[in-house]
């Protein structure tokens, strides 16, 4: 008579869970991923200062193209000039990701070289906007001038502070690193900087098309 075997049905221990995965066997989101406070103050603080931009943008809108005196924005534009500045500062948008990059993975010497890269590209651009203000106030244009005067030097002038604001911040993570005070477990304080850098970056944009690429009235 053949012996059947007794089938042992006690259940296996579970394996323990894959690095990066949570009890349910599903992904769960990266540090970064997280809406964590300090990143919720600076995107309510991007907000409103979209608000602060638009109005600075509308009003040039407004303005722009009346009846007024002294030079008009066809005789003083050096396009070539200020699409060069813009690339600049554009592409340091590149360098702010890089060093988010480098400092996410522990490599302090990569994350100096993007971060003071970065503030170079802006400081470079500050630097050409203060030769253009110094060559419009040579023309002739100055804060009051005319309405056109007025409007372009309040919202240009407003968002190179923000650069300069931002030199400033990226210049201050520098200095932590090279003191070894930012490791990649605060490399939440780069990408909340690189948020406002990049936010810079795209108001320009947006400021350049208008001013610059913009027809005016009349032409």
């Amino acid at each position: 008579m053949a012996i059947i075997e007794q089938t042992d049905l006690t259940p296996a221990p579970p394996s323990p869970p894959e690095p990066g995965h949570d009890h349910g066997g599903h992904g769960g989101p990266g540090p970064s991923a997280a809406l964590t406070n300090p990143k919720l103050a600076m995107w309510l603080f991007l907000a409103s200062d979209c608000l602060f931009f638009g109005a600075f943008i509308s009003a040039y809108l407004l303005y722009r193209g009346r009846e007024q005196d002294g030079p008009t924005p066809r005789e003083l534009f050096d396009i070539p000039f200020t699409s060069a500045t813009s690339f600049i500062l554009l592409m340091s948008s590149l360098g702010m990701v890089l060093a988010l990059a480098a400092i996410q993975r522990g490599d302090h010497r990569r994350f100096r070289l993007w971060i003071m890269a970065t503030a170079l590209f802006g400081a470079t651009f500050v630097a050409g906007q203060i030769f253009e203000f110094t060559e419009f106030s040579r023309k002739g244009l100055s804060l009051d001038t005319n309405l056109f005067g007025s409007s372009f030097f309040v919202l240009t002038g407003f968002h190179g502070a923000h650069v300069c604001m931002g030199i400033l911040w990226l210049l201050s993570l520098w200095g932590m690193s090279t003191q070894g005070r930012l490791g990649p477990e605060k490399a939440e304080s780069v990408e909340i900087a690189g948020l406002y850098w990049h936010f810079v970056d795209v108001v320009w944009i947006v400021i350049f098309t208008v001013i610059y690429l913009m027809p005016q009235p009349g032409t």
